[in-house]
């Protein structure tokens, strides 16, 4: 066997690195889902310690919510490797380029306008994607979003969401795809550098304009009305000397009743965005009764009476608890949680393109993939940052993991300090039960996948003796 193995040209053991590789992953993350999914089924009584936050009822929906959802992601995570495996088998690669250079020809673009095939290729694959990952979606939307009360779309809402989706991407990535390939063509010995720099412009821009201009085509942002919450918010952030220049609340209710808040922007403007679900004064799922007839999609996405009416009891956080979970989000940027990401990520995004201008060269790479004849730059992107790069992202995702739970430790301590420590205890809890989280993790697949660490290890850091 080893014999054979090293009889075997250079290209094709990159090729059967690459799939051994990608199914060493998969089999270790089926492995830890195993791990998961029999603490589910196991755990069917609340434990002791966890007796006087969750009621049984409660932890029985979140047991089986969890349950479903895994089972879910077993299979397709299955099907998602055996098609990846398929297409690499069977030349899907080189036959899709084939195919979008046969499409461009037809409009008189000959092989010297690579750029122009390599949009029609990516067009391709992202339709592919989108079609063969749409019954997932649909399945996952409609029957286990639905089957535990989370889902508030119909079939028509959903279908307009995905195609507007589709639409906007395909309006980002033709151009930013366009100049990063032609900097990366005329760059010369040090296109990486001016690669590396474009890419972080275009993530600068953005992370700018996203709340702005690109969110609001999907969901509906209003300022939040004038009152006690919004001085309180105000007051907090500016204590802190957080820039605040605007406060939205986005209608995330037409889609889910899963709850979030978050702050984008730079420097001196920044914004904060609430969604309505967290609210528990203002989500649309605690109001009794007939809504209102709207217009238009507004009307398709939520006017169905078992919709309009209130699945869950008391959807969100009171304001005490809200203020609390922004002393949370505030912490992060007062600790310099979201510069340190950005420094890292952009580290890691220079390294991978030096490392890309390193392996350009490499025909082998290429070959390897069915493409003997020619070395498209975006194919080798694909096969340099998707291929190659695995088994680097993989520790890099683990390390991002273990950092980020870091960080969340030390923005629950800093709105320990703003003196918002029972808010924030009460608020945990309520957004655990409002999301069907459980709270029972097996270690080793917490410790693989959590980014937020577990319910019980940040209520107890809450209420325990402050660290220095």
């Amino acid at each position: 066997m080893l014999r054979e193995i090293l009889a075997l040209s250079v290209e094709d053991k990159i090729f059967y690195a690459v799939l051994f590789f990608s199914w060493t992953v998969y089999v270790w993350e089926a492995y830890l889902a195993y791990r998961q999914r029999k603490i589910y089924r196991a755990t069917v009584h609340v434990p002791t310690e966890l007796g006087k936050i969750m009621d049984s009822e409660t932890f029985e929906k979140s047991r089986l919510y969890q349950l479903d959802k895994s089972n879910f992601g077993f299979w397709s995570g299955l099907y998602s490797e055996f098609e990846g495996t398929l297409i690499l088998l069977l030349g899907g690669i080189p036959f899709l380029w084939k195919l979008s250079g046969h499409l461009t020809a037809h409009f008189g673009f000959g092989p010297e306008y690579e750029i122009s095939q390599s949009l029609v290729f990516l067009m391709l694959a992202t339709l592919f994607s989108a079609f063969t990952g749409l019954p997932w979606s649909l399945y996952n939307t409609f029957v286990i979003e639905e089957k535990h009360g989370f889902n508030q779309q119909t079939l028509g809402f959903f279908l307009k969401d995905a195609l507007k989706k589709f639409a906007v991407t395909q309006c980002i990535l033709v151009p930013v795809t366009s100049l990063l390939l032609y900097i990366i063509k005329i760059g010369g010995d040090y296109f990486f550098i001016y690669a590396w720099l474009f890419t972080f412009i275009v993530s600068l821009i953005l992370v700018t304009i996203y709340a702005d201009y690109i969110a609001p085509l999907f969901d509906k942002f209003t300022p939040l009305p004038d009152g006690e919450l919004r001085s309180e918010i105000e007051s907090m952030a500016k204590s802190i000397s957080f820039p605040l220049t605007k406060l939205y609340v986005v209608e995330g209710s037409k889609r889910s009743s899963h709850s979030n808040a978050y702050f984008y922007g730079f420097f001196k403007n920044k914004r904060i965005v609430l969604f309505d679900t967290l609210l528990e004064d203002y989500s649309p799922l605690n109001q009794s009764g007939e809504k209102e007839p709207g217009t238009g999609e507004e009307n398709e996405a939520v006017v169905n009476e078992s919709k309009a009416k209130p699945k869950n009891k008391k959807q969100g956080c009171s304001n005490p608890e809200v203020l609390a979970v922004l002393g949370h989000e505030l912490g992060h940027w007062k600790l310099g949680h979201t510069v340190k990401n950005i420094v890292i990520s952009q580290m890691n995004s220079f390294l991978c393109f030096f490392l890309f201008a390193v392996l350009i060269g490499r025909k082998e790479l290429f070959m390897a993939f069915g493409f003997h004849d020619t070395q498209p730059t975006l194919i080798g992107l694909m096969i340099i940052f998707q291929f190659i790069f695995s088994p680097y992202n993989e520790l890099l995702s683990f390390c991002m993991t273990e950092l980020s739970r870091r960080f969340e430790f030390q923005a629950d301590a800093f709105a320990r300090g703003m003196g918002r420590s029972s808010e924030l205890y009460s608020a945990l809890i309520k957004l655990n039960k409002d999301n069907l989280g459980f709270p029972v993790a097996d270690w080793l697949f917490s410790m693989w996948h959590y980014s937020h660490p577990p319910l019980l290890e940040r209520l107890r850091a809450l209420t325990g003796p402050k660290q220095d």
